[in-house]
Formats: C-alpha cells, structure tokens, sequence
C-alpha cells in the first residue's frame, strides 16, 4: 500500500516543549519507532510540519541585525533539510541497512492573488504572554494572533496549487525510496507577473496538510495520514460535550466547523483527498499509526457509499 503520512509540527516538538535541538532529536526518535514498521510493509512517503521550527530561525536570524534576515521561504527551505536529515537517520538506524531515502527540497507554486496574503492565519514559532508579544510586534512589525492560552506570530498561508518535484517525487518511490518532502507545506514560490517563466519565492508558509494532500493525490496513495497531537477530530472540541469523530464522510464533515488554526485545515485535506481519489483518510496520534492505518483508530473519512455510508 502507498501511504502518505504528514506529521504534524506538534507531533516532532509539543507544545509548550524547549524548541532544543535535543528535544527534536527525542521526538523524531519516537516518531521514527513508530512509523518503521510501516515502512517495511508499505511504500512510504513522509511530509512534516515546520511551524515552531521556521519560527525560531526567524527569530534567530532578526537577532543578527548586521544583514536583513533572511526570508520565509529560505527559512522553509532549511526546516526542510533540517528535519528530513533528523527523519532520514533516525528510521535509518532502525530499518535495514539497504533501505534507500531521499529528502527533498519542494517547491510548491501558490496563486500571488491567494486573499491569505491580506489575512496572515499559520501560527509558527514559540507562544509568548500577550505583553511579549505586544512588544516583539512593535518592534518587529509581526502579526500575532491567540493560539490556546498563549499568543504566536501568523503568516500567510497560501493554497497549493501545484508540486514541481512530482516527477523525481514519482521516480523514488518506484525504487522504493522512502521519501520526505514537502516538508512544512513545501517552499512556497510563484511566477513574477512580469515574466511569466521566473520563479521567485514568497514570505508565507503553506499549510503542510493541504500540500500533502495534493501530494498524496498527484503521486496515486492509497491512503492519507495527517498525524497530530490528539486522537483524532472532536465535535465540540473543548468543551465538555466533546466527542471523537470516529468514521464519517466529507458531506458529514462539511456540516460543520472547525478551528482555521488547528483541525480546520486538517478536515478539509481529508476532505479534498476522499472527493478527488475515491480512497480513504484518517487524522489521529503519532502513538496509534498503526491502528490509523489499519482503520482500527483515529478519525476515519471514507468515501460516500463507502464502508456502510449511504
């Protein structure tokens, strides 16, 4: 079975965690346990999350004032290399020594008319107190919005339009690399107006979930996984009537709302994959992967007629 599983930025360093080197190794270490056994029944390919990573290489790169920091997409960039190089050892030092992987840089084309440029919404970077934040804001000129009982930078957040490594994407996996890429929603990039064949790249972070769900599509998975920091998608999520959504379908899902920040993206990545491929999705924890894709845990989205849906 071809899999795609997008791990979450939570899932490599939780919240309120050190954003340590150490810490990320840990993390990536539990996560590689977790997933090597997939790997070695399916083929696999990874994409990653890179909020809390890309916002502290913002923050490292505004305290050198000597040079102009450096831009978003640059610092995607590097999230990407860094955090495959951590996914590539750590599964490495656990499956057999022939496994071949790749990590790859991944440019992802976004519309420049995209309107979350004029509504910064993708968190990334460490919380701080509303009075730090007021202050890094001024200073910095940053947009901060409210994440849980904390305050964080927001970015633009483009939609995907297109992948431009699919073809080298393509030729990996038919030699049963283990691939990582898109990592953090991939570096986000656009034609100049002007000149309708240069690429240049773009202050925003894509959304990792609506990237790997274009990804999954455009390379044939078979199913799609987007692993977070809870069991799955909640109705009612934080309050006392929540409850897991188990099994449902895209029409049952799109019956209601969920949080822009945080499930929303991840309910309409489901949704898009099940519509346009026919095949299933699920969102749950690092720590049931295995019964996630086995449908045995998480929250399952099944085509419509599918699995007993009318």
């Amino acid at each position: 079975m071809r899999i795609v599983i997008a791990l979450g930025g939570n899932a490599l360093l939780k919240r309120g965690e050190p954003m340590t080197a150490e810490k990320q190794w840990e993390n990536v270490r539990a996560a590689a346990m977790a997933l090597a056994p997939l790997a070695t029944e399916n083929e696999l390919m990874l994409s990653h999350g890179n909020g809390p990573q890309v916002g502290l290489l913002a923050l490292q790169a505004a305290c050198y004032t000597a040079v102009s920091p450096y831009p978003l997409d640059i610092l995607d960039a590097q999230t990407e290399g860094m955090i495959g190089y951590m996914i590539e050892q750590e599964l490495g030092n656990l499956l057999p020594e022939s496994t071949p992987f790749a990590t790859l840089l991944t440019m992802v084309e976004v519309d420049p008319g995209d309107p979350a440029f004029s509504d910064p919404a993708k968190f990334v970077g460490p919380g701080y107190q509303e009075s730090e934040a007021d202050m890094i804001a001024r200073e910095k000129g940053w947009v901060f919005k409210k994440d849980g009982d904390s305050w964080r930078r927001v970015v633009p957040s483009p939609r995907p339009k297109r992948i431009f490594e699919i073809r080298p994407i393509q030729w990996l996996l038919e030699k049963g690399t283990v691939v990582i890429c898109a990592g953090g929603g991939g570096i986000p990039v656009m034609f100049r107006p002007e000149k309708k064949r240069i690429l240049t790249g773009v202050e925003a972070v894509i959304d990792k979930d609506l990237a790997s769900a274009l990804l999954a599509r455009e390379i044939g998975a078979d199913l799609f996984v987007m692993v977070t920091d809870v069991q799955g998608a909640y109705f009612d999520w934080g309050t006392p009537k929540a409850r897991l959504i188990e099994e449902t379908t895209p029409g049952e899902l799109c019956k209601y709302e969920f949080p822009a920040g945080s499930m929303g993206p991840k309910v309409e990545a489901a949704c898009q994959f099940v519509r346009k491929t026919g095949k299933r999705a699920a969102i749950g924890a690092l720590g049931d992967i295995q019964a996630i894709v086995a449908g045995r845990s998480g929250t399952q989205v099944y085509p419509e007629g599918g699995h007993g849906y009318a």
